[in-house]
């Protein structure tokens, strides 16, 4: 695995690659990570995965600062799965100067997580767009537990008529449930145990859809509650259309229900699909 930090080296050893696949990253890897990139080498000879924590998609409050890097450790990991470039750089490589050309998102962007991290989504879309101009791309690869992060980046592409397949992957989960993240290991013990509550209770919600259930706004306040009473704070738990992310109605037939929840000092996300025949 050749590492490479410089965008103009990165270009050059790619300039004569016929297929290229990216897994992005903001390091920190696990098990879901090395699953996107067992997905990439399916339809790609030549794999990029890029690791940079962007600073512009954190809040003032949030969690930059401590947000966890082991760089050592993921090189291990993607040598040992057969990355063939790793693409590390610093700020200064990807935000010479201040980045005052952002991408303007359409309203889902300020929905769900987008409500509770204003601009958060926009500073996803601007650095995305940087390295897929960078890397260029045939196929990238993005996994469903960021299920809107998925959504706006594949709009995006579409949109701005990119060269770019965007791939999904299914959220990898622990034995008990818990949807893979780097920011788990922020969990204490007795967190750790806890957190499964938001995965149990979106399964809950589309056990009852399954069953014939459809008043949603019940079914969230239910959920909402149920996280309340055992110590979480819920930013939301929404009912969407997949296809379009828009409020799911009672003719909605494919469905995604995502949660996001405060457990603790740690924003837990997650969310599953629902498909009424």
């Amino acid at each position: 695995m050749q590492i490479i930090s410089d965008i103009s080296m990165l270009r050059k050893r790619l300039e004569r690659k016929p297929g290229v696949a990216f897994v992005p990253t903001m390091g920190n890897l696990h098990d879901g990570h090395l699953a996107l990139v067992k997905l990439a080498q399916q339809h790609a000879s030549c794999i990029v995965t890029s690791i940079f924590v962007n600073r512009l998609q954190f809040g003032p409050k949030e969690d930059f600062a401590r947000y966890p890097r082991a760089f050592e450790s993921d090189c291990e990991k993607l040598q040992s799965i057969g990355v063939d470039i790793l693409f590390c750089p610093d700020e200064a490589e990807i935000y010479p100067q201040a980045q005052t050309t952002l991408i303007d998102l359409p309203p889902i962007a300020n929905e769900l997580c987008g409500v509770f991290r204003p601009g958060h989504f926009r500073a996803v879309a601007t650095v995305a767009l940087k390295l897929f101009n960078i890397v260029q791309p045939q196929v990238a690869i993005f996994g469903k537990k960021d299920y809107q992060q998925l959504f706006i980046v594949r709009d995006m592409v579409r949109q701005l008529n990119l060269p770019i397949t965007i791939l999904e992957k299914n959220t990898e989960r622990t034995e008990d449930g818990l949807a893979l993240s780097s920011r788990n290991q922020y969990l204490g013990r007795a967190e750790r145990a806890e957190a499964v509550r938001l995965y149990r209770c979106l399964n809950n919600i589309r056990a009852a859809m399954l069953e014939g259930e459809r008043d949603y706004s019940t079914l969230s306040k239910n959920a909402k509650n149920e996280l309340g009473r055992n110590g979480w704070k819920a930013d939301y738990i929404e009912l969407r259309e997949t296809v379009t992310l828009n409020t799911a109605s009672h003719q909605s037939k494919s469905m995604v229900v995502l949660g996001a929840a405060w457990l603790g000092k740690t924003r837990l996300i997650d969310n599953l699909e629902i498909c009424i025949e």
